[in-house]
């Protein structure tokens, strides 16, 4: 399965209008969120790339689907929670597209929700203005849950900043967690530390540093001007293919150029003042405490081997705080693992979810007994 021709291209099952928390005693803004939802029937069948995935799923799930709540949001039957909804929260600069071959990969095969984090792909911008803070993502994704997945079990995916997003969830509401999660996946994240990381770049520490206190101040100059960086930004394209590669795939000769095209577009989609608002959220990101709310629960930790922007060492720190976690690092992948792996990350989603139902025992998705 091809990734669609632009980040619009999806075709969406639903759209909702989800109260999105704002920061401060004002109390909540409501902003349009865009949530697409596939349910696990009557959909079709995904190419030969993703389909065995799909095959394997439905016959371990069984469609057990239970509605009746009890321990964790569902009720058990024969020692299995009814399948979860699978919820994707995507990462910085990017949208709910960056999980084409893992929608094709799940369709049909269990219920999944898709949807775009706020200014980013065709949810609503923020007001003008306002600090982002992972925190109020984290809120966000609260409202959204709350919107889409009213009931039954939860498994959470969260890809780089939507990672965050996730931590921050479980950081400001801990009791739904407990009551709602059965599984969680981090995907080339980060708990906290993100100003120690260098970027690639041939700079001793002191030097990056520098660089990134610079930042702020150069994409404020940015936005001042920012309908000439956007013609600037058209007008580079060869330049800005070159680094999407870069920080994108860690094997960038080898990936698909449709893929590599698809991600330099998603990438682009992002208006440059959207990029100067979040950015200085990363900073006073620190969520390692949160984690433990997910402690117990079936988590898988991935990440590429060859990340520029979250390398994998914060992958393992993640794994290290959640010791009933999976620890998956891609050799030769980058940052969009989904994109540039998907059959593996397509795998280990799968095998995932079906511990969330087995409550963590049980056949794994390739067929061997999984832990």
């Amino acid at each position: 399965s091809s990734p669609p021709s632009s980040p619009s291209s999806s075709s969406p099952s639903r759209t909702a209008a989800a109260a999105a928390a704002g920061d401060g005693v004002g109390g909540p803004t409501v902003q349009p969120v865009r949530i697409e939802t596939a349910d696990a029937a009557g959909a079709a069948k995904p190419s030969g790339r993703t389909g065995p995935h799909r095959r394997r799923l439905m016959s371990l799930l069984g469609r057990r689907a239970g509605s009746a709540k009890g321990a964790r949001g569902g009720r058990r039957s024969k020692g299995r929670l009814p399948p979860p909804t699978v919820v994707f929260t995507h990462g910085y600069c990017l949208s709910q597209d960056v999980w084409h071959f893992q929608r094709a990969a799940l369709r049909g095969a269990v219920r999944t929700v898709y949807w775009d984090q706020r200014s980013h792909g065709r949810s609503a911008r923020a007001p003008s203005g306002d600090p982002v803070t992972i925190d109020q993502l984290g809120r966000d994704l609260k409202a959204v849950l709350d919107e889409a997945v009213p009931e039954g079990p939860i498994v959470l995916v969260g890809h780089s900043m939507g990672g965050m997003t996730v931590m921050a969830l479980a950081d400001q509401y801990p009791e739904f967690v407990a009551e709602r999660v059965t599984g969680v996946a981090f995907v080339g994240t980060s708990a906290g530390g993100l100003s120690e990381v260098t970027y690639g770049l041939p700079l001793p520490a002191v030097g990056v540093k520098a660089v990134r206190r610079a930042v702020p101040g150069v994409l404020r100059a940015m936005v001042a001007q920012s309908a000439l960086v956007e013609r600037g930004r058209r007008a580079t394209a060869d330049l800005l293919a070159g680094l999407v590669k870069r920080y994108s795939f860690g094997d960038a000769g080898n990936v698909d150029p449709g893929v590599a095209r698809f991600a330099e577009r998603l990438i682009e989609s992002v208006p440059i003042d959207v990029v100067a608002e979040f950015y200085p959220a990363f900073e006073a990101h620190e969520k390692t405490a949160a984690l433990s709310a997910f402690d117990g629960r079936p988590a898988l930790v991935l990440a590429g081997e060859r990340d520029l922007l979250t390398p994998y060492a914060h992958s393992e720190a993640i794994a290290a705080a959640l010791p009933s976690a999976r620890l998956l690092i891609l050799e030769q992948t980058g940052h969009l693992s989904m994109l540039e792996r998907p059959h593996e990350v397509n795998e280990a989603l799968a095998q995932l979810i079906t511990r969330s139902v087995t409550g963590g025992t049980g056949d794994s998705v390739d067929g061997s007994t999984g832990a």
